[in-house]
């Protein structure tokens, strides 16, 4: 078996493998590359000694049997054999579903998330959208502080209990969507500088020296990138990868890493012969993230709209703080924007940033498939001082609407563990570092942040202590208990809705018509031949829609519109009209 490594500032560097050395010698062709022949089995251990130091894992490393500080193992992925082929299913006509392995089951594996797929299959689910899988420090956390892109954190099961869950999922006909983290890495089991330049300090970010994108030996560092998100795609037959935060990735390049990534998702999508795809995170409002790169592009396929989650949520909840407050001065017409116009910032004044912020979208080019439409994430839920969902505040009408706006609205939507029926489980922040140093620094951090908003410290989770997980872990007895088993039926009702009438995944912006009454709130908006009315008020409220038609789907019981269209909605209530 050849190993490699990159190493260009190192004089000499050894194998170790299951207890045996090998000198390595100066690749003669790839600058600053060792390389080295040994026999090797999957599973045996390995790492490098680099000059006379300590045995560090393989930066590329597809498995760390004893986390990020252990040696690396071998893995041999075509020794898997995969049972259900597999074609792929397209983003267009997805209904996506974010999970988090740690927490979706008691368990916490990657084996006991199989047992419950058929849930999610049954619910209409098209692509699960896992939370980050990397390995990182301790059993439990978000994932966010991966620090080995191309393994499977062990605790959830390793790369071949991924492997099993991919599979198990295209049994399913469920595609599998992966959360990569590439715009930094975890402070811990972190040794890539001892490599090479993975991290320069031409550019700093919210966690300190940057990714080296753009900077002397930011060529290799980013073939790291890209190839870490190919073997995803090509090893475990993922459908799509989610890119977290692009906009904090510093690249001056010309042609950015994003461009270079896109077009090589693209080519091996072509090579596989099904859809790939690549759904970005961004806040910059900024619809080039989207647009083809023949189109001047970064050529990403989609990405997370957080300004309609953002419209939604005021418009809900009433909250103003933060960056609420330009959603919450007239909620019901920032919701009727992100419907027909994607970004509610287009070029407008963002008080939370103090200046003007994003671009408008070109309605008649852009589908709406280029932009996710969501009521709750993992970040909007467990970035709350206490974790708490819509469920923890909202009445079963309310979280109805809620669902209806985001199932019948233009653009792909993606649910959040559980919300399908109203989770009373929190979904807080917690991590298990085994740095006692780090882990005191984060809990006060944590602390910090929400007394300076007015909370009392001791109503801030720690995140270090074992019952922060456990709490966020899903009840899954509540689905078949009231009110939850109501809520996940209109859930099922709404996505089979989705599914079976083509005016729901239409992708034309422009044809989304919205009314609106911000005082009575009530609002209502057409997708092709149907009409979409939800009545967010304590009140009845009679909406005048201008047409007749029959009620396909209705929260609470709803007789059709009279001869003149008008239409007696019950208090936080929602229906869906055809003709």
């Amino acid at each position: 078996m050849l190993f490699e490594v990159w190493a260009p500032h190192t004089d000499r560097i050894t194998l170790l493998l299951e207890g045996a050395t090998h000198p390595m010698s100066r690749h003669p062709v790839r600058a600053g590359w060792w390389v080295a022949e040994a026999e090797a089995h999957s599973g045996d251990r390995y790492g490098y000694v680099l000059d006379d130091g300590t045995p560090l894992p393989d930066p590329r490393s597809r498995r760390q049997p004893e986390g990020p500080d252990g040696l690396s193992a071998v893995v041999v992925h075509e020794s898997f054999g995969w049972q259900h082929p597999w074609e792929g299913r397209p983003l267009q006509r997805a209904v996506l579903y974010e999970l988090h392995i740690g927490t979706f089951t008691p368990e916490g594996t990657l084996d006991a998330a199989v047992q419950q797929l058929p849930h999610l299959a049954e619910l209409g689910i098209t692509h699960i959208e896992l939370m980050p899988v990397c390995p990182f420090p301790g059993r439990h956390g978000w994932g966010y502080e991966g620090v080995s892109l191309w393994a499977v954190h062990e605790p959830y099961g390793g790369p071949e209990a991924l492997k099993r869950f991919v599979d198990a999922a295209h049994a399913h006909g469920l595609g599998v969507v992966l959360d990569v983290v590439h715009n930094h890495l975890g402070p811990s089991g972190n040794y890539l500088p001892a490599f090479g330049p993975y991290f320069t300090d031409s550019h700093h970010t919210p966690w300190g020296s940057a990714v080296n994108l753009d900077a002397a030996g930011s060529d290799e560092v980013r073939a790291f990138l890209l190839e870490s998100a190919l073997a995803w795609l090509r090893d475990y037959r993922l459908d799509g990868l989610r890119l977290d935060a692009v906009h904090t990735l510093a690249d001056t390049r010309a042609y950015t890493f994003l461009e270079e990534l896109s077009t090589a998702v693209d080519v091996l999508a072509a090579e596989l012969g099904r859809p790939l795809f690549l759904v970005a995170e961004s806040d910059t409002c900024d619809p080039r993230t989207t647009t083809p790169r023949g189109e001047g592009g970064l050529g990403l396929h989609a990405q997370w709209n957080d300004d309609f989650h953002h419209a939604l949520h005021t418009t809900l909840t009433g909250e103003s703080q933060g960056y609420y407050a330009d959603f919450a001065r007239a909620p019901l017409s920032a919701l009727a924007k992100t419907l027909t116009r994607v970004f509610f910032h287009d070029g407008t004044y963002s008080s939370f940033r103090g200046r003007v912020h994003g671009r408008p979208v070109d309605r008649a080019h852009t589908p709406a498939h280029r932009f996710l439409g969501y009521a709750q994430t993992h970040d909007q839920i467990g970035n709350r001082a206490q974790g708490d969902r819509l469920s923890a505040g909202l009445s079963p009408g309310l979280l109805a609407c809620a669902a209806a706006l985001t199932l019948t609205g233009p653009y792909p939507p993606m649910l959040f563990m559980g919300e399908e029926w109203g989770a009373r489980t929190p979904w807080q922040f917690f991590t298990d570092h085994t740095d006692p140093e780090l882990a005191q620094a984060v809990r006060e951090g944590r602390r910090r942040e929400f007394t300076s908003h007015g909370w009392s410290a001791e109503d801030i989770p720690d995140p270090q202590d074992p019952a922060t997980r456990q709490r966020s872990c899903l009840d899954w007895t509540e689905p078949s208990r009231e009110p939850h088993a109501r809520l996940l039926a209109w859930y099922r009702e709404l996505i089979a809705l989705r599914r079976d009438r083509p005016d729901l995944t239409d992708p034309d912006l422009a044809a989304v018509k919205v009314a609106y009454d911000e005082e009575a709130r009530w609002l209502t908006y057409r997708r092709g031949d149907l009409r979409v009315v939800v009545n967010l008020s304590r009140e009845a409220v009679r909406i005048k829609l201008g047409g007749g038609g029959r009620v396909l789907a209705a929260w609470e019981p709803v007789g059709a519109p009279d001869p003149d269209g008008l239409l007696v909605m019950p208090p936080e209530s929602c229906a869906v009209l055809g003709r």
